[in-house]
């Protein structure tokens, strides 16, 4: 399996912002021992294109998708491209895989779970191995998929509580690797509107809604963007209380915790690398 490292980056600003930026904010990132940068694949494009300009920036930190769209790109040019990496590329190489939502995929999105064993069994006849891979999981039934097809689960948009039943439901020796939003910011409403921001384009996507709902939520909290939905899926505050939460995702059973810098500034890249040199220096 791929070394992730405990602590990860996962940016859009690393693969949609400035190339030349991007470039020299992975080599940084590599270099304050990040050991995981994640790139967001979910409309689909040349995602294997900009892996491989990442592993051109960087000498240590491996790569992965948080997801490769498996509607979108097909498992046997994915396996193919993979193959055709050198050795050490391919140790630093972690496919994030997922299903994406509805309304991105169009009228070809129906029975997502079938399609994603189906495309397993593809890479699986391509050559890809399963411990390259992982799933984009929130529910049981994909876990299940994550836990005996793959190395394990990168959820998105989770919290603490969800790593817990997540761990549970891969059970020893998968990889459990979450998204956390961070909000380097102590004064309460700012730190809530920066969350909400970033919240907001996902509340209508059923996946997340279910995964809301199986933790407790209601779906007032979740139409209204309540307090108490945003502080559990971002940490926001300073430093000391952005990494306690990195804890508690640890103590519920995560391998890997990867961050997300939420801004406020899009894909300002400079704006998420002062949140990322603080948390690493902190």
């Amino acid at each position: 399996m791929p070394s992730l490292g405990r602590i990860g980056v996962w940016s859009m600003e690393l693969r949609f912002g400035d190339a030349g930026q991007a470039a020299l904010a992975a080599a940084e990132l590599d270099e304050m021992g990040y050991g995981t940068l994640w790139i967001p694949g979910g409309i689909g494009g040349d995602v294997t294109g900009d892996i491989e300009r990442l592993l051109d920036a960087t000498r240590h930190a491996t790569i992965a998708t948080g997801i490769l769209n498996i509607w979108k790109h097909d498992p046997e040019e994915i396996a193919a491209w993979w193959n055709g990496l050198a050795d050490g590329r391919k140790e630093r190489v972690f496919l994030g895989l997922g299903v994406s939502h509805s309304h991105i995929v169009g009228e070809a999105y129906v029975r997502p779970l079938t399609v994603m064993s189906s495309y397993l069994d593809r890479l699986d006849d391509a050559g890809l191995p399963e411990e390259a891979r992982c799933l984009a999981a929130l529910g049981p039934k994909m876990q299940a998929l994550a836990r005996d097809r793959s190395a394990g689960s990168h959820p998105y948009l989770v919290s603490p509580e969800h790593t817990r039943s997540a761990r549970e439901a891969l059970g020893p020796g998968r990889i459990l690797a979450p998204e956390q939003g961070v909000v380097l910011d102590e004064d309460p409403a700012s730190a809530r509107e920066k969350a909400r921001g970033a919240l907001s384009q996902y509340v209508q996507y059923p996946n997340y809604r279910n995964s809301w709902q199986r933790l407790g939520f209601s779906v007032a909290e979740i139409d209204a963007l309540d307090d108490r939905l945003v502080d559990s899926l971002f940490a926001w505050g300073d430093v000391a209380t952005i990494k306690a939460r990195l804890e508690d995702h640890w103590a519920a059973g995560a391998d890997h915790v990867c961050i997300q810098a939420v801004t406020g500034k899009g894909l300002d890249i400079e704006a998420s690398m002062e949140v990322w040199r603080a948390v690493a220096a902190g």
